[in-house]
């Protein structure tokens, strides 16, 4: 995450939607691995996500059979999953595969494992998901994602740049790797990221949201507002898109606007911490300081380690306030 002037910005990660099979399945994956598969799918959308890892752990255990170790590496016919000829590496470390159906029920319980926040569990399963099939995009896209919330940046980039290589239309993917070189401080690679993910489908207001912060990055104010513009208009229900164009409301000196967003971003959202901070800094650089002082007790009751740095903030915006009168 990157530090502004007057927050700290939350960047999102989106990670890919589950894999359903298709309908004319692998004559060599059973009925009874389909059904729990499609079962899965059903209680995962239910929320019932303990529930559907075990319906996919009953699909693996079907369409797999626990062995020795044994390498085989066989080429299938035409995937119905994906239309593609692989070549398949048929085991993994105590799995011998029977199809390459397993590797989608390993990918989707490995997905409902990383919201579960088991981020090394995850990354077994899509470990697993890409031994069985290495040419599956998704796999390597969840995977970032848990080696990232694992602190793993390295990783996490090299998961997507394969995801790109395999899928040059991957928005997902490309929307990802922005956010991550964002953390990093790459933000030309960053912006990059997002303007192609933003060429692959122009409609998502999170991309519009992450950018916005890389446009801030490199201090392109106009840009940024216009980024942040598009994404409440895309996602009016994103607290955090309100707080990143109030942040460069504030920039802009637009500090009653500013307010008004940071307000919004607190009746969507009222733990966003930054929110508060920046609203009572707002407040006492239009000199109406006596509202302030319950915008920093909130922050200090969430976060009593801000204290130094509220205080710090308090006398800059202060300061500005006394020179623009000047």
């Amino acid at each position: 995450m990157r530090r502004h002037v007057f927050s700290f910005a939350a960047l999102a990660f989106v990670i890919s939607t589950l894999v359903s099979p298709n309908a004319q399945a692998q004559t060599q994956t059973p009925e009874a691995a389909i059904d729990h598969f499609k079962t899965a799918l059903k209680l995962s959308d239910r929320g019932e996500i303990d529930r559907a890892i075990e319906e996919y752990s009953k699909a693996i255990a079907i369409s797999s059979r626990l062995d020795n170790p044994k390498k085989l590496v066989a080429r299938n016919p035409v995937n119905s999953f994906t239309g593609l000829d692989d070549a398949v590496e048929l085991s993994t470390e105590n799995i011998r595969v029977i199809d390459p159906f397993t590797s989608h029920a390993y990918n989707n319980r490995g997905l409902l494992r990383y919201q579960q926040g088991d981020n090394l569990g995850a990354i077994e399963d899509f470990n697993a998901a890409v031994r069985i099939r290495p040419s599956l995009a998704a796999a390597y896209l969840n995977r970032a994602a848990a080696y990232r919330a694992n602190g793993d940046s390295q990783s996490a980039l090299q998961d997507l740049d394969r995801a790109i290589k395999l899928k040059k239309d991957f928005f997902q993917a490309y929307n990802n790797r922005g956010s991550l070189h964002h953390d990093l401080g790459h933000d030309k690679e960053a912006l990059s990221d997002l303007n192609r993910a933003i060429e692959l489908k122009d409609n998502v207001g999170d991309t519009y949201y992450l950018r916005g912060y890389a446009y801030l990055a490199v201090n392109n104010l106009d840009a940024t507002l216009k980024d942040f513009n598009r994404a409440v208009e895309l996602s009016p229900g994103m607290a955090w898109a309100y707080l990143g164009r109030g942040t460069v409301l504030m920039k802009k000196a637009l500090m009653q606007d500013a307010i008004t967003d940071f307000d919004r971003a607190l009746a969507l959202n009222p733990d966003i911490i930054w929110a508060y901070l920046n609203r009572g800094l707002a407040k006492v650089y239009i000199g109406n300081e006596a509202e302030a002082p319950a915008d920093f007790d909130q922050c200090l009751k969430m976060n009593p380690e801000l204290k130094d740095q509220i205080a710090e903030k308090v006398e800059l915006a202060r300061h500005l306030r006394r020179t623009v009168k000047q």
